[in-house]
This record gives C-alpha cells, structure tokens and sequence, in this order.
C-alpha cells in the first residue's frame, strides 16, 4: 500500500546568520526516519524504520509519497542508489534486502545467514550492492538478480561493521565495536585499520573530493579523518557528549558544520525540541536535508546566500 499526501504545514523552523533549518513532517507518525539519499529520479529517499515504510520526498514541494514493505515489522535503516536505476535498502529486523524501483515496485532477498542485521549498503564500483551484517559481523554482497555472497574471513570477531563508502575501487567501512576502519577489495580481501583513541565507535562515513574519508567517533565524540595515505587526524566537537551521528548533533540538537581542515565554522541549533538528527546529505543545489528521527519529519539545511 501506498500513501500519497503532502506534508502538513511546515513542523518548525529555525533562522541563523549563515543557513536557515526548515523541519517537514512526514506523513505517516512515528516514521522515524533514519538513511537519506538523493535518487536518481531528483526525490529524496528514505527508510522508516518505526513504521517499515520506504519514504519518498520532493524536494522542490516538499510532498511525501511513502511504501509499505512486504514484510511487516522489518525495519528498514539503510538505502542506497544503485546502477541499474533502483533503490536498494537493508531490512535490518527482517533480514533481507530490498530493492525498490522509482515507481515503488519493491522485491526482497533474503539473506542466508539468520539475524544478520544488514545495516549500512552501498552500491560497489563492480556493479554488485554491498552491505554490513552488524549483528554478525560479516558483509554482504548481493548481485542485481539477487544472488548474495557473505564475507567474514578477515573481520575482527564482534567488529560491528556499519557503514560504508566506496574509495580507490575498494569498500571501506566502520567497524563500531573494534574501533577501526576496514577496507574490502571486490574479491574479499580485507585489511583492518585501528584508530588512534581506543573505543571511540566510528559509524557513518563519507568519501571528500580530496580522497580522504571522514567519520564520526560517537564514543569519543570527535570527528575523523583517514586521508589518501592511511594516516588518521581526529578533531573533538564543541559540544560535549554530542552522540554524533553522521555529520549531526543529535540529543543537542544542532547541525554542525567542520572545514577540511578540521576546523569547526559552526554549530546551528535546530527549533524542534529533541528532533534527533539523524544521516546527512547535500542535493546539487547547496541545500541539506537530513533525517529527523525522532521528530519523524526530514529535514532541510537552506544555505544563505
């Protein structure tokens, strides 16, 4: 079943110097909005793991169409957009992956292992989706038709890898119980790299134009950075136990905003009272948006120019 109904009147709204932050409710309550991404039909889409729905928003009229998934109750955290013109996304408790079209046809795989928890996905320089299994500490690798392969050897036991982003042709991705980062080749090589603060719990991560790789550090509520040589440069935050997710500041309720050189320009407080900002992403224009999980709405970052 589908819905298809615009957003009430705009949630909250909140004024800075630089950016103006603008809340859209999403339709159906308690989404709890969770991974954002830009799709290859110009809309946004996104997961809600409270009501196992795949959400879809238009970001010029900030319209909602949302899609239940066959399985009920399947939690659906990842998305990603893949190459053969698809949406592709983890059912965490259901234990499959999905694959949803622009017109919201969907068909679920599912996964060999029992209570995996596929988590992060990506779409893989191979042509193949990849995914993390944090509850077994494993990735995943499923083919356009379906067929999915299942890596371990090399992963520290109990690593937790979450998410993941695609760098010199290899995946690389976050492993929040070890505290590293691991590398993947696409034949299943993997190489570990352990952080210099112990603990610190990297989770989401984005590849800089430069070829470095940032993350946050939830544990140890900092930033870092892996550049294009392996060496590791970690920065803290202004606001203390921030529980960084992605590049937002969740129970404080702010957007942060750091240069590439580390150097944190700014902290911008979002109006919603415990929105619980989520996953981040920038659209071609300069606009945010990123996910407000706990406020179920998505949220918009519009940059004054």
């Amino acid at each position: 079943m589908t819905t298809n109904r615009a957003a009430s009147s705009r949630l909250e709204r909140s004024a800075h110097a630089e950016v103006e932050i603008v809340l859209h409710p999403i339709p159906t309550a308690d989404s709890k909005p969770y991974i954002i991404v830009f799709g290859p039909d110009q809309q946004l889409w996104f997961c809600e793991s409270g009501t196992s729905k795949i959400g879809r928003m238009n970001p010029g009229n900030g319209s909602f169409i949302e899609f239940d998934t066959p399985t009920p109750n399947s939690r659906p955290i990842g998305i990603t957009a893949a190459a053969d013109g698809a949406l592709w996304f983890c059912e965490n408790a259901g234990n499959r992956i999905g694959r949803i079209t622009t017109t919201g046809a969907i068909t679920e795989f599912p996964l060999p292992t029992p209570g995996a928890g596929p988590d992060g996905i990506v779409a893989g320089p191979d042509g193949n989706v990849w995914f993390s299994e944090a509850h077994v500490s494993r990735l995943g690798r499923i083919t356009p038709v379906g067929a999915v392969t299942e890596f371990s050897a090399g992963l520290t036991p109990g690593c937790r890898p979450l998410s993941l982003v695609i760098r010199d042709g290899d995946l690389w991705f976050s492993e929040y119980e070890a505290g590293q980062i691991g590398r993947i080749s696409m034949d299943g090589q993997v190489t570990e790299y352990q952080l210099p603060t112990p603990n610190c719990e990297p989770r989401a991560m984005v590849t800089h134009p430069d070829g470095s790789i940032w993350f946050v550090e939830t544990k140890a509520n900092a930033l870092g950075r892996m550049d294009a040589q392996g060496r590791v440069t970690e920065w803290p935050v202004k606001t203390p136990d921030a529980s960084l997710r992605g590049v937002t500041v969740a129970p404080d309720n702010k957007i942060g905003r750091m240069a590439p050189d580390g150097t944190v320009i700014g902290e911008y407080a979002i109006a919603a009272e415990g929105c619980g900002a989520r996953a981040i992403i920038a659209v071609p224009d300069g606009r945010l948006f990123f996910s407000a999980h706990d406020a179920g709405a998505i949220g918009e970052v519009i940059p004054r120019r």
